[in-house]
């Protein structure tokens, strides 16, 4: 009798599903079939998910908000569990996957009901909240970074460092070398995460404004911004005279990354580890008021290895960044080595590193189809 599918959990957004579609591409490579549970939201980035299937179990967040949508949000998660189990149940899952969030919630704990074999996988360099009230109940822990802050340590011996699996486009991507400085012009990318974040569209034209005109001409600048946005900060680089490409959704990020020199940016666990792989430095700036602090571990990663520069949001003014911008164009040297180290951190075999460890705790051969 076959063994059946495994089962990958992730929602929310781009971050949580990109790497489950990564380690989805390995393991149907070798074999194995996957399906895909998420939520509503997700839906939309999963179109290309190599999945047999896809299914929608309901899944809410429980933090903040009144007690009134604290206990809407858990009862949304109790039907979302109850679905999952009737679920699970009707594939036999060989292994469940969970990528962090509370999408994944309901999904791992039927599993761990059922006695399936189960993996979640932190993204972040601080374990979230979801994931954390996971880690008791799962088989094996799975980490994006080498150490992990928050988890209980009585769950280290759970714990397994395999990096954070990359799309294929940033494989291909890093395969780009760090380009030259033509005419010694700096390519810079900007983001702002997968909703984008109005700061940088507030900030980053301001400080290039205050370069003086021969630094600014030698500027070129791609920057993600918020459709309301859009028009806004095009107009200022307009008057400013740099050449500059603003889109509110850029589908070829990788590429853009790797024909950078320097990102600004968040410093979700994506952005951090595909800067890495790819091998370009970065000016970061961690969301503040997570109480997870998520990103500012990331951030402080990527600056102990010698890849980035932290800027606090409280720090992240017009004058401090146009100070950064002119020591950047002034020091290219800098950025040669920040994209050694930054390549040197990165690791672009976690996909295979994670699909080693799911098919080992789900009992299946590394390279064998079920």
């Amino acid at each position: 009798m076959s063994a059946g599918p495994i089962l990958l959990c992730a929602g929310g957004t781009g971050g949580h599903l990109f790497p489950a579609e990564a380690l989805a591409s390995v393991l149907v490579q070798r074999g194995h079939p996957v399906e895909l549970a998420t939520d509503a939201r997700a839906l939309k980035y999963g179109t290309q998910f190599p999945a047999e299937m896809v299914h929608a179990i309901a899944a809410a967040t429980p933090s903040g908000g009144s007690l009134i949508a604290k206990a809407v949000a858990f009862a949304t998660l109790a039907f979302g569990t109850l679905s999952a189990r009737a679920l699970i149940k009707r594939l036999q899952p060989s292994a469940v996957v969970g990528f962090g969030g509370y999408p994944t919630v309901p999904p791992i704990l039927a599993a761990t009901h059922l006695s399936v074999a189960t993996i979640i996988h932190e993204q972040n360099a601080v374990i979230g909240r979801a994931n954390r009230f996971l880690a008791p109940r799962v088989t094996a822990i799975a980490t994006g970074f080498a150490s992990l802050a928050r988890v209980d340590e009585r769950l280290r011996a759970k714990v397994t460092y395999v990096g954070n699996p990359v799309r294929r486009a940033v494989i291909l991507a890093s395969a780009q070398p760090y380009p030259a400085f033509d005419a010694g012009v700096l390519h810079l990318l900007v983001t702002g995460g997968s909703q984008g974040a109005r700061v940088m569209s507030d900030i980053v034209p301001a400080a290039v404004a205050l370069l003086n005109g021969a630094q600014r001409a030698r500027l070129l600048i791609v920057q993600q911004a918020r459709a309301e946005d859009m028009q806004r900060v095009a107009q200022a680089y307009g008057e400013l005279g740099v050449k500059a490409e603003i889109k509110a959704f850029f589908d070829d990020l990788p590429r853009r990354l790797a024909d950078a020199h320097l990102l600004i940016g968040r410093a979700g666990a994506s952005t951090v580890s595909e800067c890495a792989v790819i091998g370009r430095p970065a000016v970061l700036v961690p969301l503040p008021g997570s109480l997870d602090q998520d990103q500012a571990e990331n951030a402080a990663w990527l600056a102990q290895v010698g890849a980035a520069w932290v800027l606090p949001q409280s720090e992240f003014s017009p004058p401090r960044l146009a100070r950064e911008l002119a020591h950047h164009l002034d020091n290219p040297r800098g950025l040669i080595e920040a994209a050694i180290a930054a390549k040197r951190a990165g690791k672009a075999d976690a996909s295979s590193s994670l699909a080693d460890l799911v098919l080992r705790v789900a009992g299946l051969a590394l390279g064998e189809a079920p």
